[in-house]
Protein backbone atom coordinates (compact mmCIF):
# COMPACT_ATOMS: atom_id res chain seq x y z
CA UNK A 1 0.00 0.00 0.00
CA UNK A 2 2.92 2.21 0.79
CA UNK A 3 4.16 1.77 -2.67
CA UNK A 4 1.05 2.56 -4.25
CA UNK A 5 0.22 5.91 -2.40
CA UNK A 6 3.92 6.75 -3.10
CA UNK A 7 3.74 5.71 -6.91
CA UNK A 8 -0.11 7.59 -7.22
CA UNK A 9 1.91 11.06 -5.84
CA UNK A 10 5.05 11.25 -8.02
CA UNK A 11 2.59 10.19 -10.86
CA UNK A 12 0.54 13.11 -9.88
CA UNK A 13 3.20 15.41 -9.69
CA UNK A 14 4.67 14.55 -13.30
CA UNK A 15 1.19 15.14 -14.33
CA UNK A 16 1.19 18.73 -12.33
CA UNK A 17 4.49 19.26 -13.93
CA UNK A 18 2.86 18.59 -17.62
CA UNK A 19 0.19 20.72 -17.08
CA UNK A 20 2.41 23.82 -16.79
CA UNK A 21 3.33 23.65 -12.58
CA UNK A 22 7.36 24.46 -13.63
CA UNK A 23 9.46 21.20 -13.00
CA UNK A 24 8.13 19.91 -10.09
CA UNK A 25 8.39 16.29 -11.96
CA UNK A 26 11.44 16.30 -11.32
CA UNK A 27 10.86 14.90 -7.77
CA UNK A 28 9.18 11.92 -9.08
CA UNK A 29 12.07 9.48 -9.84
CA UNK A 30 13.73 10.34 -6.23
CA UNK A 31 10.18 9.47 -4.55
CA UNK A 32 9.91 6.12 -6.66
CA UNK A 33 13.60 5.59 -5.50
CA UNK A 34 12.42 4.95 -1.94
CA UNK A 35 10.79 1.41 -3.33
CA UNK A 36 13.28 0.70 -6.31
CA UNK A 37 16.47 1.29 -7.72
CA UNK A 38 16.30 4.36 -9.87
CA UNK A 39 16.88 3.08 -12.93
CA UNK A 40 13.95 0.98 -12.56
CA UNK A 41 11.87 3.83 -11.16
CA UNK A 42 12.84 5.87 -14.32
CA UNK A 43 11.86 3.21 -16.78
CA UNK A 44 8.44 2.54 -14.86
CA UNK A 45 7.71 6.37 -14.83
CA UNK A 46 8.33 6.89 -18.76
CA UNK A 47 5.08 5.14 -20.18
CA UNK A 48 3.59 7.80 -17.68
CA UNK A 49 5.18 10.60 -18.84
CA UNK A 50 4.18 9.96 -22.38
CA UNK A 51 0.21 9.68 -21.37
CA UNK A 52 0.39 12.85 -19.95
CA UNK A 53 2.58 14.39 -22.52
CA UNK A 54 -0.49 13.53 -24.64
CA UNK A 55 -2.58 15.23 -23.08
CA UNK A 56 -0.77 18.27 -22.41
CA UNK A 57 -0.26 18.55 -26.16
CA UNK A 58 -4.05 18.39 -26.25
CA UNK A 59 -4.47 21.44 -23.43
CA UNK A 60 -1.89 23.46 -25.42
CA UNK A 61 -1.81 22.70 -28.72
CA UNK A 62 -3.31 25.99 -30.44
CA UNK A 63 0.13 27.70 -29.50
CA UNK A 64 3.55 26.43 -30.49
CA UNK A 65 7.11 27.61 -32.00
CA UNK A 66 7.49 25.32 -35.17
CA UNK A 67 11.44 26.53 -35.43
CA UNK A 68 12.22 25.49 -31.96
CA UNK A 69 11.05 22.12 -32.80
CA UNK A 70 13.33 22.33 -35.69
CA UNK A 71 16.52 23.20 -34.23
CA UNK A 72 16.30 21.18 -30.70
CA UNK A 73 14.97 17.70 -31.73
CA UNK A 74 18.20 16.44 -34.05
CA UNK A 75 20.35 17.46 -31.10
CA UNK A 76 18.16 15.63 -28.49
CA UNK A 77 18.10 12.54 -30.72
CA UNK A 78 22.01 12.76 -30.73
CA UNK A 79 21.55 13.20 -26.50
CA UNK A 80 19.60 10.20 -26.43
CA UNK A 81 21.95 8.24 -28.35
CA UNK A 82 25.26 9.44 -26.43
CA UNK A 83 22.78 8.79 -23.04
CA UNK A 84 22.25 5.01 -23.70
CA UNK A 85 25.64 4.21 -25.10
CA UNK A 86 27.05 5.69 -21.58
CA UNK A 87 24.56 5.21 -19.38
CA UNK A 88 26.60 2.06 -17.69
CA UNK A 89 29.63 4.18 -18.07
CA UNK A 90 28.48 7.79 -16.47
CA UNK A 91 28.14 7.62 -12.79
CA UNK A 92 24.45 9.19 -11.91
CA UNK A 93 26.29 11.89 -9.80
CA UNK A 94 27.96 13.18 -12.82
CA UNK A 95 24.64 13.75 -14.75
CA UNK A 96 23.16 15.48 -11.25
CA UNK A 97 26.28 18.09 -11.45
CA UNK A 98 25.84 18.70 -14.88
CA UNK A 99 22.05 19.54 -14.71
CA UNK A 100 22.35 21.65 -11.55
CA UNK A 101 25.23 23.64 -13.27
CA UNK A 102 23.79 24.29 -16.39
CA UNK A 103 20.67 25.85 -13.95
CA UNK A 104 23.00 27.78 -11.86
CA UNK A 105 24.02 29.32 -14.97
CA UNK A 106 21.56 30.60 -16.33
CA UNK A 107 20.05 31.21 -13.10
CA UNK A 108 23.50 33.82 -12.29
CA UNK A 109 22.77 35.41 -16.03
CA UNK A 110 19.49 36.32 -15.43
CA UNK A 111 20.54 37.82 -11.72
CA UNK A 112 22.75 39.73 -13.48
CA UNK A 113 20.79 41.01 -15.65
CA UNK A 114 18.26 41.85 -13.36
CA UNK A 115 21.23 43.64 -10.63
CA UNK A 116 22.23 45.88 -13.83
CA UNK A 117 19.08 46.68 -15.17
CA UNK A 118 19.83 46.55 -18.53
CA UNK A 119 16.93 45.54 -21.00
CA UNK A 120 18.31 42.86 -22.52
CA UNK A 121 16.44 41.63 -25.86
CA UNK A 122 14.72 38.65 -26.74
CA UNK A 123 17.14 36.06 -27.90
CA UNK A 124 16.27 34.55 -31.08
CA UNK A 125 16.09 31.17 -31.34
CA UNK A 126 19.52 30.33 -33.41
CA UNK A 127 20.69 26.91 -34.79
CA UNK A 128 23.99 26.46 -32.47
CA UNK A 129 23.20 27.21 -29.66
CA UNK A 130 19.47 24.89 -30.17
CA UNK A 131 21.60 22.09 -31.58
CA UNK A 132 23.91 22.42 -28.27
CA UNK A 133 21.11 22.34 -25.53
CA UNK A 134 18.97 20.08 -27.65
CA UNK A 135 21.91 17.50 -27.29
CA UNK A 136 22.12 18.17 -23.55
CA UNK A 137 18.65 18.52 -22.86
CA UNK A 138 18.61 14.39 -24.71
CA UNK A 139 21.04 13.56 -22.70
CA UNK A 140 20.27 14.73 -19.68
CA UNK A 141 16.53 13.67 -19.96
CA UNK A 142 17.79 10.50 -20.41
CA UNK A 143 19.76 9.67 -17.88
CA UNK A 144 17.35 10.81 -15.09
CA UNK A 145 14.34 12.30 -16.45
CA UNK A 146 16.00 15.74 -15.64
CA UNK A 147 15.85 17.38 -19.05
CA UNK A 148 14.03 20.59 -17.92
CA UNK A 149 17.06 22.83 -17.18
CA UNK A 150 19.14 23.02 -20.13
CA UNK A 151 15.85 23.48 -22.26
CA UNK A 152 15.06 26.23 -20.17
CA UNK A 153 18.81 27.46 -20.39
CA UNK A 154 17.60 27.95 -24.12
CA UNK A 155 14.06 28.71 -24.17
CA UNK A 156 13.40 31.26 -21.64
CA UNK A 157 15.98 34.04 -23.03
CA UNK A 158 14.19 33.80 -26.14
CA UNK A 159 11.06 35.59 -23.96
CA UNK A 160 8.40 33.55 -25.68
CA UNK A 161 4.62 34.15 -24.76
CA UNK A 162 3.39 31.85 -22.10
CA UNK A 163 1.13 29.61 -24.38
CA UNK A 164 3.67 29.07 -26.50
CA UNK A 165 6.43 28.45 -24.12
CA UNK A 166 3.88 25.65 -22.71
CA UNK A 167 2.68 24.52 -26.45
CA UNK A 168 6.58 24.01 -27.38
CA UNK A 169 7.35 22.06 -24.28
CA UNK A 170 4.82 19.79 -24.60
CA UNK A 171 5.33 18.54 -28.02
CA UNK A 172 9.37 18.71 -27.81
CA UNK A 173 9.41 16.52 -24.30
CA UNK A 174 6.65 14.14 -26.09
CA UNK A 175 8.85 13.61 -28.81
CA UNK A 176 12.04 13.23 -26.30
CA UNK A 177 9.82 10.93 -24.60
CA UNK A 178 8.53 8.71 -27.24
CA UNK A 179 12.25 8.32 -28.58
CA UNK A 180 13.31 7.12 -25.09
CA UNK A 181 11.01 4.02 -25.50
CA UNK A 182 13.38 1.83 -27.61
CA UNK A 183 16.68 2.28 -25.69
CA UNK A 184 14.71 1.38 -22.17
CA UNK A 185 13.57 -1.42 -23.06
CA UNK A 186 16.81 -3.04 -24.51
CA UNK A 187 18.21 -1.36 -21.03
CA UNK A 188 15.73 -3.78 -18.99
CA UNK A 189 14.52 -0.23 -17.51
CA UNK A 190 10.81 -1.09 -19.09
CA UNK A 191 9.38 -4.57 -18.42
CA UNK A 192 5.55 -6.01 -19.36
CA UNK A 193 5.62 -5.66 -15.31
CA UNK A 194 6.45 -2.14 -14.91
CA UNK A 195 3.77 -1.78 -18.19
CA UNK A 196 0.86 -3.40 -15.99
CA UNK A 197 2.12 -0.99 -13.13
CA UNK A 198 2.21 2.15 -14.85
CA UNK A 199 -1.44 1.59 -16.22
CA UNK A 200 -2.84 1.75 -13.18
CA UNK A 201 -0.78 5.31 -12.22
CA UNK A 202 -2.01 7.10 -15.30
CA UNK A 203 -4.89 7.75 -14.36
CA UNK A 204 -3.10 9.88 -11.26
CA UNK A 205 -0.76 11.83 -13.80
CA UNK A 206 -3.95 12.56 -16.01
CA UNK A 207 -5.60 14.09 -12.77
CA UNK A 208 -2.47 16.20 -12.20
CA UNK A 209 -2.04 17.36 -15.74
CA UNK A 210 -5.61 18.69 -15.69
CA UNK A 211 -4.78 20.63 -12.21
CA UNK A 212 -1.29 22.01 -13.47
CA UNK A 213 -2.83 23.08 -16.62
CA UNK A 214 -5.67 25.02 -14.31
CA UNK A 215 -3.24 26.97 -12.15
CA UNK A 216 -0.99 28.00 -15.28
CA UNK A 217 -3.64 28.75 -17.29
CA UNK A 218 -4.41 31.26 -14.04
CA UNK A 219 -1.03 32.45 -13.28
CA UNK A 220 0.04 36.51 -14.78
CA UNK A 221 2.85 35.50 -17.42
CA UNK A 222 5.40 37.55 -15.45
CA UNK A 223 4.42 35.77 -12.07
CA UNK A 224 4.70 32.48 -14.23
CA UNK A 225 8.09 33.00 -15.44
CA UNK A 226 9.26 33.91 -11.56
CA UNK A 227 8.42 30.27 -11.26
CA UNK A 228 9.99 28.83 -13.34
CA UNK A 229 13.30 30.54 -12.46
CA UNK A 230 11.97 30.04 -8.68
CA UNK A 231 11.83 26.10 -9.57
CA UNK A 232 14.92 25.90 -11.65
CA UNK A 233 17.06 26.87 -8.61
CA UNK A 234 15.07 24.72 -6.09
CA UNK A 235 16.07 21.51 -8.33
CA UNK A 236 20.13 22.73 -9.32
CA UNK A 237 20.05 23.32 -5.44
CA UNK A 238 18.44 19.38 -4.85
CA UNK A 239 20.56 18.31 -7.35
CA UNK A 240 23.86 19.42 -5.83
CA UNK A 241 22.93 18.59 -2.69
CA UNK A 242 22.34 15.24 -3.94
CA UNK A 243 25.78 14.90 -4.85
CA UNK A 244 27.27 16.60 -1.76
CA UNK A 245 25.34 14.69 0.99
CA UNK A 246 24.91 11.14 -0.92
Amino acid sequence: MDFWIIAGLAAFLMGLSKGGVPMIAILAVPLMSLFMDPALAAGLLLPIYIVADMYAIYLFRKAFSLRNLKILLPGSIVGILIGFAAVSYVPGDAGKLLVSGIGFYYLANALYNRLSKAQVPPRPADVPRGLFWGTITGLTSYISHAGGPPYQAYVLPQKLDKMVYLGTTAIFFTIVNLMKVPPFILAGQITWDSSAQAVWLAPFALAGAWTGSRISRALPERIFFILIEVALALVSIKLLYEVLVG
